[in-house]
């Protein structure tokens, strides 16, 4: 990007503050904006929003001169290439080129982002009418920008669950399903409907996994059929359904990404393509081991193998996907007091990890009684005065309108 932009190529990036934590320094930011290239953050830690960092810009897209996008699951990062001297795999993930008028709304989607985070995209460096692409290929798509809080590709997720007569496969990096969605999955999978789930076994963050296993013996009860890929990581998030629907992007299933993330996903109703994206499923397979219930509903493998040891650097989680893992461990936590779920051997790890970080808590608690006090008061008091800046904010608005 460096080398494009110094040879005068007009390049704007838009990076995730918390995913880029631990993987890029202040120092990489500023050398491509010495060479000219463009960047902004997504939701910095900021005085007047102390938690607004815990939602993210997921989004992974490239906009290459108002002509062809691409849309998927990767993240501009080492682990996707791997390392052939270290014996570490790249990543397996999947995204899609897109070209035609559709590349607009790829477009429209992230000048809607960078707009809010500064000055808009001019004018004439967007496409701004169908008119200008002319139409490529013959498959219809359609480019789905989830926002915070808005919840639109869970429904779809939900409908599209509800409305399979045929096949649901789905491969997902961090799956931690909610009760609505995992029902629906379980409901579809008993009407008779082929419901399958690809999930990584070797994950870049492993209380997300344990999270995730923990909600294995539902679904296999319910007769959907669970792998886990044997590669380095899985990071892709697709879905095909009845062989004509099918879906690639960045949303994973869980809340995080569901609720809290701003998301891109393309959705296309082609039965060409679905038949392309279950030929690439049934392929990933045969890397794949799967997950069945034995002899007094256990849960393992087909096949076992000797577990082998993580090569240093082979995974490295980011602190949004953690993040995600705590507040699955917070329901978990939430089902053993309650008892409202049967918990099995699944939740020993989380719960082990939930019950020291109590004790640790209760320990400091005892002790150093002081240092609690101290930081209850320094939020309280930041969340305080987070809501009166809030306030005056929306009394000076309020008050400009008026006068005008």
């Amino acid at each position: 990007m460096c080398v494009k932009a110094r040879e005068g190529v007009r390049i704007r990036v838009i990076y995730d503050w918390l995913g880029a934590q631990g993987t890029s320094s202040w120092r990489f930011w500023r050398r491509m904006r010495q060479a000219g290239v463009v960047v902004r953050c997504f939701n910095p830690p900021r005085f007047d929003s102390p938690l607004g960092w815990l939602s993210r810009d997921h989004r992974k897209t490239i906009i290459v001169d108002g002509r062809v996008g691409f849309v998927s699951g990767l993240c501009v990062g080492q682990s996707w290439i791997g390392d052939a001297k270290r014996g570490i795999e790249p990543w397996r993930d999947t995204g899609v080129v897109i070209e035609g008028p559709a590349v607009i709304e790829l477009e429209q989607a992230f000048a809607s982002i960078w707009a809010g985070l500064g000055p808009a995209v001019p004018t004439g460096d967007l496409a701004l009418e169908s008119s200008a692409i002319p139409p490529a290929g013959n498959v219809a798509l359609r480019v789905v920008p989830a926002l915070p809080w808005k919840a639109g590709l869970y429904r779809i997720d939900l409908l599209i669950a509800a409305m399979a007569r045929r096949s649901i496969w789905l491969t997902d990096a961090y799956f931690l399903g909610t009760p609505g969605y995992v029902e629906a999955l379980s409901e579809a999978a008993q009407d008779g409907v082929d419901v399958r789930l690809l999930l990584p076994k070797t994950s870049d963050v492993p209380v997300v996994s344990s999270l995730s296993r923990m909600g294995y013996r539902a679904l296999l009860e319910a007769g959907v059929r669970i792998f886990e890929w044997k590669g380095s990581m899985l990071h892709a998030k697709t879905a095909v359904a009845d062989g004509r629907w099918a879906r690639v992007g960045s949303t994973n299933l869980n809340v995080a990404s569901w609720i809290g993330n701003c998301e891109l996903d393309v959705i296309v109703e082609d039965e060409t393509f679905a038949h392309q994206m279950e030929e690439t499923y049934l392929e990933d397979l045969h890397n794949s081991t799967e997950i069945v219930l034995g002899g007094k509903h256990k849960i393992h493998p087909t096949e076992r193998r000797n577990r082998k040891s993580r090569k240093k650097g082979e995974a490295r989680g980011s602190a949004g996907r953690a993040a995600t893992g705590i507040l699955a461990l917070g329901s978990t936590v939430g089902a053993a007091f309650t008892s409202q779920q049967m918990l099995g051997t699944a939740e020993i790890p989380p719960l082990t990890v939930a019950a020291l970080i109590l004790l640790a808590f209760a320990g400091i608690a005892a002790y150093w009684p002081h240092a609690i006090s101290v930081t209850a008061s320094i939020l309280c008091t930041w969340m305080a005065l987070t809501l009166l800046l809030r306030v005056l904010r929306l009394w000076w608005s309020h008050r400009r309108i008026r006068d005008e």
